[in-house]
């Protein structure tokens, strides 16, 4: 495929994949030391999805795209990149986006996968933007994808309630009209202690960590709420933007209050906040496009509405886009 640069990028289409095993907080009550009234005071989370034995991140990932690109009305042949925001791909190597290039018969396109935790998406999301628009790509398929569930340790309830797993997907082609308006992103590994996935055993690190996610729970939510804040303001001053003209924010799901305080400094109603995290949990990388099909395909997000949506994670990692739907 022949590309060329374009001024700007649009999401076409959409679509996300949520494994068919649940588990409420009443079936998390018999495994972990907590209750259902804890976790819904503290994340707003009623339920999660797990993947079920045998299934993986890549098999996810998949699903979710082939929804995308049946919403976008694109086949394997039209798409030349694929990248895929994970922190639990199945294997070091090969990565997720390789495997999925196979799988969907997309040629010899770039595939690569990108390792921001929460972030994952916006950062693809970013990466693909900045791609199309020098021309090395037209069409390209950007996922979130993640299996958190095994590394889940249910003796750590603070951890261990947060999580689900699934995936979600969105096709962004080059255009000539505005679609993503601008993407910020941020790290800072001095915090890396704050949250922690240890998928492995660096030999700086304890045994004991070793295939945890472990997380400061006081210190995520202060640099959280700090940290969407302030890319927030820098996404709208570098677009000219006033809040009062953001028609709807599609925040990471985290958990609820996060939310809710994010929501509060944009003065923005309830009905103009996207939030999933009750039924979904938090899917790390993959909620943000998961929470955004979710409200397309209902009619919430509708074309030509502007559109905000942020991300924190561990790293720490942090980022933001704004979207002309």
């Amino acid at each position: 495929m022949t590309s060329f640069a374009h001024p700007y990028t649009r999401i076409v289409g959409t679509g996300h994949y949520l494994p068919k095993n649940v588990m409420t907080n009443e079936d998390v009550e018999k495994v972990c030391d907590t209750t259902s009234q804890w976790i819904i005071e503290r994340t707003g989370i009623e339920q999660r999805h797990f993947c079920e034995e045998g299934e993986s991140t890549a098999d996810m990932a998949e699903a979710a795209a082939r929804n995308a690109m049946e919403s976008a009305g694109v086949e394997a042949g039209d798409i030349d990149l694929i990248i895929v925001g994970t922190s639990s791909a199945d294997y070091g190597s090969p990565s997720v986006a390789s495997m999925l290039q196979h799988r969907l018969g997309c040629n010899t396109i770039c595939a690569f996968d990108v390792s921001a935790a929460c972030t994952g998406f916006i950062y693809s999301l970013g990466v693909a933007d900045s791609m199309i628009k020098a021309g090395t790509a037209t069409t390209a398929l950007v996922i979130g994808a993640e299996r958190i569930s095994q590394y889940l340790d249910w003796e750590e309830r603070n951890t261990a309630v947060i999580f689900g797993d699934g995936a979600g997907a969105a096709v962004v082609k080059g255009s000539d009209e505005p679609g993503i308006l601008s993407t910020h992103l941020h790290a800072d590994g001095s915090k890396k202690d704050s949250l922690f996935l240890n998928n492995g055993k660096p030999v700086y690190e304890p045994a004991e960590r070793a295939n945890k996610v472990t997380m400061d729970g006081q210190d995520v939510f202060k640099n959280a709420v700090k940290r969407f804040s302030e890319v927030i303001d820098q996404c709208l001053t570098a677009n000219n933007v006033a809040k009062e003209d953001i028609d709807w924010l599609v925040p990471h799901q985290a958990n609820i209050r996060i939310i809710q305080a994010v929501q509060k400094k944009l003065a923005m109603k309830d009905d103009q906040v996207v939030v999933t995290v009750n039924k979904t949990a938090n899917n790390s990388a993959a909620t943000v496009p998961i929470a955004l099909d979710i409200a397309s395909r209902d009619g919430r997000v509708k074309p030509g509405q502007l559109v905000i949506s942020a991300a924190f994670g561990a790293g720490l990692t942090w980022g933001a886009l704004l979207l002309r739907f």
